[in-house]
């Protein structure tokens, strides 16, 4: 995953969880978005960013919209703060903060709703998924992006990835489901030696309960993830939508409206179908795995 493109900052979940109902509040009130902004002694455009979950919202702010609303329930009053200063706190104090001089606004955004979210399914059509790669196999990615300058920004990036695969093992449980082109097992990354530990690693990790892996085989042809690598975010709020993850050499994009989320579900489903059930998937996987042995 490239973490130094510059591309929209996406909303996370709690944020939008807010800004959907304050703006659901605004609505009910009968006021426009310039009328909100009139309260507030601000542009309308900020109360459209705080709808829509892209900055952080001030509690006094909150508070000032909704007594603007007609909300004087203290119910409402307590629930929305309580809301914006969750939010507002994982947005700022996360693990990944530390690593801040590697990582873009897009991958620690990538790495916040990923802490929040209760299942991803992503399909790859060269790599190893992150969440699945092994220490030395994600520093000969690192080393082939050219995005680093040092060793020691190699060494805190793979630092990273490896501390995101706790997500795997911690509860909540998330749900990880990968299909991967056959290309992932027969593309070289690190040597031989590395290959076979990778592969490997992808086997026992796949039989967890709550990862399934898939392969894609060369012998399916053509196929609707020929065009590139996603992953699609699920999440356990009854507002939150599924958010789509596309990465390309020089940054990551987002989406989530629902016509993009719903034409990627569709070409995972696509792909899960097309690949080998996972028992056989865990069997192709462990017999390239011997191949790369001396």
């Amino acid at each position: 995953m490239t973490t130094r493109g510059t591309t929209d900052r996406p909303s996370t979940v709690l944020g939008r969880q807010l800004g959907d109902e304050l703006r659901r509040h605004r609505e009910a009130a009968g006021l426009s978005t310039t009328e909100a902004a009139d309260a507030l002694d601000c542009t309308k455009g900020k109360i459209s960013r705080m709808e829509n979950g892209r900055v952080l919202v001030r509690t006094p702010d909150v508070v000032a919209l909704l007594h603007a609303y007609g909300i004087d329930d203290s119910e409402t009053l307590e629930r929305l703060t309580r809301l914006t200063r969750t939010a507002n706190r994982r947005r700022r104090e996360g693990w990944w903060h530390q690593y801040g001089s590697v990582l873009a606004d897009t991958y620690r955004d990538y790495i916040e709703m990923e802490s929040i979210c209760e299942s991803v399914r992503t399909f790859q059509a060269q790599l190893v998924p992150g969440l699945l790669q092994t220490a030395q196999y994600g520093r000969a990615v690192t080393i082939a992006s050219r995005a680093w300058q040092s060793s020691e920004e190699v060494d805190q990036f793979v630092q990273v990835r490896l501390a995101r695969q706790q997500r795997l093992l911690d509860e909540p449980t998330l749900e990880f489901w990968a299909v991967l082109a056959e290309g992932v097992l027969r593309q070289e990354v690190g040597g031989p030696d590395v290959m076979r530990a990778q592969l490997e690693h992808v086997a026992e990790m796949a039989e967890r309960p709550n990862i399934t892996v898939q392969v894609l085989p060369f012998s399916r042809g053509a196929h609707s993830g020929m065009f590139g690598p996603y992953l699609l975010m699920g999440f356990p709020q009854v507002t939150a939508q599924d958010l789509v993850l596309t990465e390309t050499p020089t940054g990551n994009i987002w989406m989530e409206r629902e016509l993009e989320v719903a034409h990627y579900r569709a070409l995972f489903d696509d792909a899960r179908t097309a690949a080998l059930p996972p028992t056989e998937s865990l069997a192709l996987i462990r017999r390239t795995a011997k191949e790369y042995s001396p």
